[in-house]
Formats: structure tokens, sequence, C-alpha cells
């Protein structure tokens, strides 16, 4: 049941913190802070607590299955494995953070805020944890028309364009995979009588390559545009640039996660054959992926747009990673779902904490802060070499083991992902030297970070470290999980060995009778 409170204190967090506003102004950032604090306490005591779990045969740490409509095939379940608990673990610690960095940004409808914030986690977590189809897409719409209100409503001046271009490439794109997963449904009811929306069930299901490849890339183009993947990206630099600080946090740190998250739970195992077929396209996107966001990265002067650019940049490697379909690149996958999370979601921080002060992204506006305000130029240059991927950050580890791994299945496709590196070194770079070197075309004067701000950015620096200096407990937590999904693959090359050898002595065998 333990899965199931994750869902419900955030749920009941949310209405309730919308309801506390009218006894008291402040107590629905205290009410929303409990909820995220208790389901990131939940998920600690889930990883420390069963570490042999984690390294055994089941990947299945948790699972619960409650009866829904039994009618339709439908059922509340909810099940955990070790990449459904590093993602948790980074909802709930970024979530946290939202709270934290809308402390005072949000002071209007103060309540509704926390509410739509609390119900997006919510719907994150139920992504992540669920394994029945139907809830699956229902937890799916969950986590949009929140995110619709976060930008929408608390959004800057071009607010409303930005929160309708998200929700129309979202909800389209999740209704032609609901139409794929009862497609899936009624094909696997037709062949064995049994209607059901049972992920363990469904991956049974037998598909001839039409229906495989129809079926997949209903799934791949809800996955896809939340990525984003170019060419489905144009919602996303809109939505950062207009949302509140926190929404950009939820947004590259989460939202973007579901969609690599939904490639290796779903696309990977459901429909094995057909993804081997897309795999060289897919990978192909990556790459432009990773160089075209680089570029447009390094011609903006809105920060907010910037970052978001490297989003698309950074999520290149994921979709890269994911279609090599071998363990190195998957593990890369992870440790850049988790890194990215960590160090984009620090500079869109940066970014609020700078909007606050000057009232204004444009970085040409920008210059000489290093000098001003030390200790946020010290915390920006982290993470803005995390960015770029230097060695011992978590970033770097992310990129290696993808590039490894794709090396393994493409090796032009490597060579061309490569340099997004070099050119992440340069918008990175340009970062920095806009901001923080280059001689500021005012004198005006920038306060340093104060205790809140640094509360809220020195736990993601010492993150980023520990992934780039120790990233083995995330590896060996993700392992069991990315092996089963790559038995898909493996099953066909030890049938063929099975084959051959049962041949070779009857072969041999033959040629003695025929030599007596």
């Amino acid at each position: 049941m333990i899965l199931l409170w994750m869902i419900v204190l955030l749920m009941a967090g949310g209405v309730l913190a919308w309801l506390a506003k009218r006894w008291h102004p402040v107590l629905p950032r205290w009410i929303a802070l409990f909820a995220i604090l208790t389901d990131l306490i939940l998920a600690c005591y889930l990883w420390l607590g069963t570490p042999t779990a984690v390294t055994g045969s089941s990947p299945w740490l948790v699972r619960l299955e409650i009866p829904w409509v039994p009618q339709w095939g439908v059922n509340f379940i909810l099940a955990l494995d070790g990449l459904s608990l590093l993602m948790l673990l980074l909802t709930f610690f970024l979530g946290a953070l939202a709270v934290l960095i809308s402390w005072r940004e949000i002071s209007t409808k103060s309540g509704f805020f926390y509410f739509n914030l609390l119900w997006v986690l919510a719907g994150i977590t139920g992504v992540f944890l669920t394994m029945d189809l139907f809830l699956f897409y229902f937890f799916w719409e969950v986590m949009l028309i929140p995110m619709y209100f976060l930008i929408g409503v608390w959004g800057h001046a071009n607010r409303n364009y930005a929160a309708y271009k998200f929700f129309l490439f979202t909800q389209a794109s999740g209704l032609l995979m609901l139409l794929a997963i009862l497609g899936l449904y009624f094909i696997h009811g037709s062949q064995t009588g049994i209607y059901t929306f049972n992920y363990f069930e469904l991956l049974e299901t037998t598909l001839d390559p039409l229906a495989a490849r129809l079926l997949m890339f209903g799934f791949l183009a809800a996955f896809l545009v939340k990525l984003p993947v170019v060419p489905f990206h144009s919602w996303l630099p809109d939505a950062h640039s207009e949302a509140p600080t926190a929404g950009s946090i939820i947004l590259a740190g989460l939202l973007l996660k579901t969609g690599a998250y939904g490639l290796l739970r779903f696309v990977l195992p459901l429909f094995p054959g057909a993804a081997l077929e897309f795999a060289p396209w897919a990978m192909l996107l990556g790459v432009v992926g990773i160089i075209y966001g680089a570029i447009l990265a390094f011609s903006q002067t809105d920060l907010k747009r910037l970052v978001a650019y490297t989003s698309v940049s950074h999520m290149g490697f994921v979709i890269l990673g994911v279609f090599a379909f071998n363990e190195w690149a998957l593990q890369g996958v992870v440790m850049q779902m988790i890194a990215h999370g960590l160090s984009t979601g620090a500079l869109f921080v940066i970014a609020g904490f700078l909007y606050e002060r000057l009232h204004t992204r444009d970085i040409q506006q920008m210059g000489g802060f290093w000098s001003k305000a030390p200790k946020m130029g010290v915390i920006a240059l982290i993470f803005v070499m995390a960015s770029l991927g230097l060695p011992g950050l978590g970033n770097f580890i992310a990129e290696f083991l993808t590039l490894v791994g794709s090396w393994q299945a493409n090796n032009w496709l490597t060579v061309f992902a490569t340099i997004g590196l070099v050119l992440a070194t340069v918008y990175s770079l340009r970062i920095m030297q806009k901001v923080f070197y280059e001689p500021a075309p005012t004198d005006r004067p920038l306060p340093d970070l104060n205790a809140r701000e640094l509360l809220i950015t020195l736990p993601m620096v010492v993150l980023i470290l520990w992934l780039g200096l120790y990233p083995q407990p995330i590896l060996d937590t993700a392992r069991p999980s990315i092996n089963q999904q790559l038995e898909a693959y493996q099953e066909p090359e030890v049938e063929e060995k099975k084959v051959v050898v049962a041949e070779v002595p009857e072969v041999e065998l033959g040629i003695e009778k025929m030599s007596e």
C-alpha cells in the first residue's frame, strides 16, 4: 500500500492546500512541502531498506494489484522496480525544490497554485508506478491539465499562447497513444479471449509486423512529443520561457523524463521487432536533435529559452541511447534522465533568481555579476560545467555511457553525436561569459544568494557531484530493470545458437556414413 499512499498524499495534500488558503495565506506552501517531503522519505526508505531485492533476479520490489472495473479488464496495478524508484526519488526531490523556489515568487492564488503543483507531481508519480495501461493513460492526462494551469495562470507575458500550445501538442499526441492502447487491448482479447489492460499480460501479445508498427507509432507519438524530439519540440521553448520557475523545473526535470520512461517501459518491451526496424531512424532523430538544439541554444538571448534548447539537445542523447539496445547505452539513458533533471533544473533556478532581481531574462542586459554575487557565480559555474559534460559531474557519466553504447550500434551516428559535446561547450561557456564575466551594460546592484536560495541550490550541487564521482549505486539500482527491457532482444540470438548446435552433430554423422 505504500505506493498507493505516495499518490494519495500528493492528491489529498493538493486539495488541502487549496482549501487552507481560506484559513491562512502561508498554510498552502507548508502543506505542499510536508506532503512532498513525506513522499521523499518513503522513497528513500524503499531505496535504503531493500538493497538485496534490487540486485536479485526479479526487478520488481513492490507490487500492488486491486480489481477496479474487472468486466472491462481494468485493474489498479502499481509496481516498483529500480527504474521507477530512481524516477520517484528525482520527482520528490525536485518537487520539494519547486515548492521552495515558489515560496516568495507566487503571491496570487497561492492555494490553487500548490494544488496544481501537487497534482502534476501526483500524475508523474502515477506514470512511473502504474502497470495498467488504462490507468497509465489516466495519470498521463492528470499531469497534463495542472501543468496547463501552472503556465497559463502564473506564467509571464505570453503565457496563454504557451499554455495552449503545450496543451494541444501533448493532448493530440496522447490521444494517438490512447488509440494504440485500445488497439493492443482488442488484439490481445481476440487472441486469448481475455480483454485486459494489464501490462504484464499484454507483453505476451503476438503482433504481426504491420500492427506492431502502427501501435508502436501511437505510443511513440506521445513519448517523442513529451521528450521532445525534433521536429516535435516547438512547444518546449515557449512553455519554458513563459512558465514560472517552479513550472520550468517540473517541465525540464520531470515531464520530459516521462517520455524517456515511456520509451524504456513500453516501446522496447511491447514492440521489440518494430523498435529494431525503427532504430536507425530514431537514432538519426536523436543526433539531429543534439546538434540542432545546441545551435539554437547558442543563438538565444533569452536565458530561459537558451536553457530550454539545451534540453532539446540533451534529450537527443536519450533517444540515441534507447534505440542502441545494449546495457551501456540504457544505463547512460537513466543517468542522463537524472543528471539532466538536476543540472538543467538548477539552471532554471538560477534564471529565476536573476529574473527576480533584474526583471529581465535578456542576457544582453546582464554582465559583471561574478564580483557582485560570487556565491551565485560559483554555483552557476558548477551547473554550466555539468551541462557541457565536464568529467567529475553527473552529465559526463551519462553522455560517456550513452556514446559507448551507441558506438556498438552505429559508429557514424555516434561520431556526429559527439559534435554535440563540442557545441555544448560553446553555448555553456557563453552563459558564463554573458551573465557573469563580460562588463555590465549598466551598473545595477545584484544581491547574492540568501539562506533560502542556498538551501535550494546546495543539495543540487552535492547530488550532481555525487553522480559524477560515485554513480555505482544508481547503476546497480537500474541494472535489473534495464536487463529485463533487453530480454526481448536477446532471446532470438539464444534460439539461433541452439539451432546451430543441434544441427552440427547430424551433419557430421551424415558425412561419416557417406565415407563408409
